[in-house]
């Protein structure tokens, strides 16, 4: 566990998959209107983030270095963030998401989750390259991001839910991941 401030970050776990499940799609309403089509932010949405959850937090990867980790932002005991981690065949590790609860953006929730997934990638995959997926319109993360440390790795084409192609960047922090 670690605690900055206000802000607690734990370890999740299938205890967390309504939640998670929940803020996720909050969150990818608020973050992606008018960059993603409506129809892949549509109202099922919850439910699928739900069936999403559960199936990654109850799963058996095998090793601990094949699987992937959920961490959980607190402020007052509820859930304010999440970042989720997963180790990729090439020895590199991919932040799935990072999602900061809508309203509390701007706080430094997503500094702390970060900070937190890079020291969990220094501790359990030394030298790894940790590397996400931005859309390309998500101003926002993309500038986050940038203030953070990551570096443009190279543009492409991500499948969303409901088979849409939107233009998105790779970045990452090459090599060593500590803060």
């Amino acid at each position: 566990m670690i605690r900055a401030g206000e802000v607690v970050i734990r370890r999740g776990g299938t205890q967390d998959s309504e939640s998670i499940a929940e803020l996720h799609a909050h969150s990818w309403r608020t973050a992606y209107l008018g960059i993603v089509p409506e129809e892949a932010l549509g109202d099922g949405m919850v439910g699928q983030r739900r069936e999403l959850w559960e199936l990654r937090l109850d799963a058996d990867y095998g090793e601990p270095e094949n699987t992937p980790e959920l961490l959980v932002a607190e402020r007052d005991g509820e859930p304010a963030g999440f970042v989720y981690l997963v180790p990729q065949p090439d020895g590199r590790v991919l932040i799935d998401n990072l999602h900061v609860r809508p309203g509390l953006t701007g706080g430094g929730i997503g500094r702390v989750l970060l900070a937190a997934a890079r020291a969990f990638v220094a501790e359990r995959h030394p030298g790894a390259e940790l590397f996400l997926e931005v859309l390309r319109d998500n101003t926002r993360a993309i500038a986050f991001y940038e203030r953070e440390g990551a570096v443009r790795v190279r543009a492409q084409e991500g499948v969303f839910p409901g088979g849409f192609l939107l233009p998105e960047y790779v970045y990452a922090w090459p090599g060593r991941s500590e803060s």
